[in-house]
C-alpha cells in the first residue's frame, strides 16, 4: 500500500491573503461561501519563541488571523492573514513555484463569467475556452479570473463521461448538490 495510512479526504485548502476581512467578504458575498469561524491572533505561546517557525514554517515572530469557510456542500477553505518581518507581498504567477489556483465547477461557464464581470475588482482573464477534441478532457469549458487582491481562481464545466475515463477506472468527482446547498445531504457524504 502507498500513501498516508488512514487518509480519507482532503480536509481543506488554504490561502494567505493580504486583508482577511476583504477576502471573507469576497468569498461569502460574491462566491456564496459560508463563514464557519474566525480565530486569532495566533502567535508563539509564551516561553516557546520558535513555535511559529517549528509548527508552521513561518518567521518566529509571525502572527496569524484565520477564517474557515465552506464553499458549497463539502469544500472547506481556510484563509490566513499573516504579519511577519520577512513577509513577501506579491502573488505568485501560475507558472511560479508555489503558483496555484482554485477551480469551481459551474453549470454554465458563460453565465458565471457574465456574473463575475459585474463584480467590483474581479478580472476575468481572456475568454472562456473549450478543450478541443482529441485529449483526455475533451469538452471541458473553462476560464480563469482574479479576485480584487490578485488570487487566481477558475470556473469550469466538464461534460459527463470525460475521454480519459475510457482508459482508466478512475472517475473525477463531480458534485451533485447545488452550490447553494451549503449543508449537503443529511448523511454528510456529499452525495445527493
Amino acid at each position: 500500500m502507498t500513501g498516508i495510512p488512514g487518509a480519507r479526504a482532503v480536509h481543506h485548502v488554504a490561502f494567505t491573503v493580504p486583508d482577511l476581512d476583504q477576502a471573507v467578504a469576497f468569498f461569502t458575498d460574491v462566491l456564496g461561501a459560508r463563514l464557519l469561524y474566525r480565530l486569532g491572533p495566533v502567535a508563539a505561546p509564551p516561553g516557546d519563541a520558535d513555535w511559529m517557525h517549528r509548527q508552521l514554517g513561518v518567521h518566529r515572530e509571525a502572527v496569524a488571523h484565520i477564517a474557515m469557510l465552506r464553499l458549497g456542500p463539502v469544500t472547506n477553505l481556510e484563509l490566513f492573514r499573516y504579519t511577519a518581518p520577512d513577509q513577501r507581498r506579491e502573488q505568485p504567477a501560475n507558472s511560479d513555484w508555489g503558483g496555484h489556483h482554485l477551480a469551481i465547477a459551474v453549470d454554465d461557464v458563460d453565465r458565471a463569467v457574465r456574473y463575475l464581470r459585474r463584480q467590483p475588482g474581479v478580472e476575468v482573464l481572456g475568454e472562456p475556452q473549450t478543450v478541443a477534441v482529441g485529449g483526455p478532457i475533451d469538452g471541458d469549458r473553462w476560464v480563469y479570473f482574479r479576485t480584487p487582491w490578485g488570487l487566481q481562481l477558475e470556473v469550469l464545466a466538464m461534460p459527463p463521461g470525460m475521454a480519459y475515463e475510457r482508459s482508466t477506472p478512475a472517475r473525477l468527482f463531480t458534485p451533485t448538490a447545488p452550490w447553494d446547498d451549503l449543508d449537503g445531504p443529511p448523511d454528510g457524504t456529499g452525495a445527493a
